[in-house]
């Protein structure tokens, strides 16, 4: 019996899961926002610059305000963002998307031997043997 409780519960824990509302990233044209994490689990999103013509002047403007407090002594490794729908997610590796929270991001910019950012698949062609 107790057995039979604890899979119920399962289920309806499940069953309020797939209730929740799920996030979604603002969708303003060329508006590009920083999205921050509260306690609460629930992400914020603060404006950071508008007029933006795509999604990587907008990494651009994430990637610029990550290195400022990198610059000044922070520890912010990670910035992630949104640009018109998308999520955006910046660190050490490069600039990741993704259409929702859940998503595996997909990566969009990489970071070059120089620590620049270029489109994923721009770099040099390693030739075989």
């Amino acid at each position: 019996m107790k057995l039979a409780r604890h899979g119920l519960g399962a289920v309806l824990a499940l069953a309020l899961a797939g209730c929740a509302q799920e996030v979604e990233a603002p969708s303003d044209p060329g508006v590009c926002w920083h999205m921050v994490q509260q306690k609460t689990g629930k992400p914020r999103f603060f404006k950071l610059s508008q007029n933006q013509p795509d999604l990587e002047h907008c990494a651009a403007n994430l990637e610029a305000m990550r290195s400022k407090f990198l610059r000044m002594g922070g520890g912010l490794d990670e910035v992630d963002g949104a640009y018109q729908g998308e999520f955006i997610f910046i660190d050490k590796r490069g600039v990741f998307t993704a259409q929702s929270l859940d998503a595996i991001p997909f990566p969009t910019l990489v970071r070059t031997g120089d620590g620049r950012l270029a489109p994923a698949g721009s770099g040099p062609q390693n030739s075989g043997p």
